[in-house]
């Protein structure tokens, strides 16, 4: 095999057929099931758009209404959940706690092994329900809080943000928060997409699958980016007292500083969007609405300046989870859970994508270039 054969981290090579989502280079738009996500994040709820994802089609009323019951009633963090994340430390990563709980539900399962199409569905449906109390118990027991119960009063977004903070979100919060989950719920074969696949593709079971997937999530390179923006205001320092002008300033300093350090700066670029992310735009609107909701306008400043100073420097644009991140620390989300957010919408995409390769399986093992020693003896 020649070197010119070989496609590091895979650039360039096409490893399956897929019909769960495209990006559309004609308009740059992300596409689900054909559908502009900008129009899903308009529109649907974030349900629905589940339900779109799994089965390939929006769902009829009466199909979204059993959905919704269902779910609701599949929400509440489960004894044995709750005791296997309290026996890890507060000062693990949290995606540590996301990746052991998703072990924890599928040991729990009794459909584990069960591969059939219609349990596999069934198996998406619960796991989408139950990691929302994951997430929210894991942020409160940090603060030393308690389990705040779900309520079947509210729907998939009110009910993760009331379990969160123990209180009604306002409605333009909501929005927000479920635009981001839409936003976020689906991107092809991206690493911890094809991580599942690719365990899937050996017959392991639906959990194993994003229990990798999230382990592939969890680097810096795929899904810590939103986190990393925040590191990236704190570090230039928000201060709650000054103007948007005098904010934007100082990002735009600091973003020259680190360019001519050559720093990585986390939140710009993107391996498949050429003339910039598609999601970009309806998430800017979403963090647009918290700050005029918060009052914060130093944190557009900051927004702005990095963005500006980027352009100017490297004509690099934003990637989704630039805006992400300043909107789901003003909605009080500690930073460190913004990647178990990113685990919350994207299992409808893993899962998605588990059952589209068990239903046309072939097991993906590559082949490799060997570049070690010739073959040689003791």
């Amino acid at each position: 095999m020649n070197d010119t054969d070989v496609r590091k981290g895979l650039a360039g090579v096409v490893a399956d057929h897929t019909a769960i989502s495209k990006v559309n280079p004609e308009t740059n738009s992300l596409l689900y099931r054909g559908y502009p996500v900008q129009q899903l994040a308009a529109q649907l709820s974030f349900e629905e758009v589940a339900l779109l994802l799994w089965t390939g089609e929006l769902p009829s009323e009466a199909e979204l209404e059993e959905f919704v019951q269902f779910e609701r009633s599949h929400r509440a963090l489960d004894p044995r959940v709750k005791q296997a994340i309290d026996l890890l430390p507060t000062d693990c990563h949290p995606m540590d706690v996301g990746r052991t709980a998703v072990s924890v539900i599928g040991a729990n399962d009794p459909d584990s092994e069960d591969s059939s199409a219609e349990t596999e569905l069934l198996k998406a449906k619960k796991l989408f329900a139950a990691f929302p109390a994951v997430v929210a118990y894991d942020q409160r027991r940090r603060r030393g809080q308690d389990v705040v119960e779900p309520r079947d009063d509210l729907d998939y977004s009110q009910n993760f943000l009331w379990m969160t903070f123990g209180e009604e979100a306002a409605p333009e919060v909501v929005d927000a928060f479920r635009v981001s989950m839409v936003l976020y719920a689906e991107h092809s074969f991206n690493a911890s997409t094809f991580t599942a696949r690719v365990v899937t593709s050996t017959l392991a079971d639906l959990h194993s699958a994003v229990t990798a997937a999230i382990g592939a999530l969890k680097g810096p390179l795929h899904g810590g980016a939103n986190e990393a923006v925040m590191h990236t205001f704190d570090e230039i320092g928000i201060r709650t007292d000054e103007t948007r002008q005098q904010a934007a300033a100082r990002a735009k300093t600091w973003m020259e500083e680190a360019l001519a350090a050559k720093r990585r700066v986390m939140g710009f670029g993107h391996r498949v969007y050429k003339k910039g992310d598609s999601r970009v735009p309806t998430m800017k609107q979403a963090l647009d609405a918290m700050i005029e909701h918060y009052g914060r306008h130093e944190i557009l400043g900051l927004y702005d300046g990095l963005e500006q100073a980027m352009d100017e420097a490297k004509g690099i644009k934003p990637n989704l989870d630039y805006p992400a991140g300043p909107t789901y620390h003003l909605m009080g989300f500690d930073t460190e859970m913004f990647t178990p957010l990113f685990i919350a919408s994207r299992i409808t995409g893993w899962t998605a994508h588990v059952m589209e390769q068990r239903a046309d399986n072939s097991l993906i093992r590559p082949l490799s270039a060997y570049s070690g020693p010739e073959e040689r003896h003791l």
